[in-house]
């Protein structure tokens, strides 16, 4: 375990229509593998929290951010790791999204926030009641 912070970009990419994208975690995933999750990645020295998130959806999902939101900051504290997460709302077009991480997702889906599916990850909850609260 690290004694100092990192800083996260975490995101959940939406369609627009009321849809969110999820990937579920494979078994090379850095915790919690068979769990859905939304999207995230450390930022980088020097990095502007936008160009992360940018970099971040064309890594995981090949997609373009067409539209970019910052819903708040979360302060989470795991047993092994710190991260203070700055989460993100992002709209991109579902028709060019894949899978582009597939060492460390087996399966992206679109769903509903009503209807999600399981086992979710353990930060996921927190993460989708700051983004649609706003």
């Amino acid at each position: 375990m690290s004694d100092t912070p990192r800083v996260s970009c975490v995101f959940v990419c939406h369609d627009g229509q009321g849809r969110v994208l999820l990937a579920r975690r494979s078994a090379g995933a850095r915790d919690e593998p068979g769990t859905w999750d939304s999207g995230a990645g450390a930022l980088e020295f020097g990095e502007s929290f936008a160009d992360a998130v940018t970099r971040e959806v064309g890594e995981e999902y090949g997609a373009t951010t067409l539209d970019l939101r910052m819903a708040g900051v979360r302060n989470v504290i795991r047993p092994a790791s710190h991260w203070v997460a700055l989460v993100f709302w992002v709209r991109v077009d579902p028709a060019v999204v894949v899978n582009g991480e597939p060492h460390k997702f087996d399966e992206l889906g679109w769903f509903r926030p009503d209807a999600l599916p399981a086992p979710a990850h353990s930060q996921l909850a927190a993460t989708l009641e700051l983004v649609l609260a706003g």
